[in-house]
């Protein structure tokens, strides 16, 4: 089966014809809000940061030191915070002014 049983319409903001599905993602992607990290750079989901402070991490009762690496953070729609893992931390959500993308 090909792509050309999908249906196409006009995106008046490129003035080009194309498939509705590949619209809808480009707007999608649009409405997102960027997300930078304390020096100005764009992050993205899978992107590797390093802390750039100490912070205290609520209910945990431990502290990530300033340094420490956190891998493949995932944006969460909110342009100031991020969603990431780390070891014997469940739920751990950063504000992106504390972290510098690596």
């Amino acid at each position: 089966m090909t792509d050309t049983d999908d249906d196409y319409v006009y995106d008046e903001d490129s003035g080009e014809w194309m498939p509705a599905a590949e619209l809808a993602e480009r707007r999608h992607a649009a409405s997102r809000p960027e997300v930078r990290d304390a020096v100005g750079n764009l992050l993205a989901d899978g992107d590797q940061v390093t802390l750039i402070k100490d912070l205290d991490v609520k209910g945990a009762g431990q502290t990530l030191k300033r340094g420490t690496l956190i891998k493949s953070i995932r944006l969460t729609g909110d342009a100031q915070e991020i969603d990431c893992k780390f070891d014997g931390i469940k739920g751990l959500v950063l504000r992106a002014e504390f972290v510098r993308k690596r």
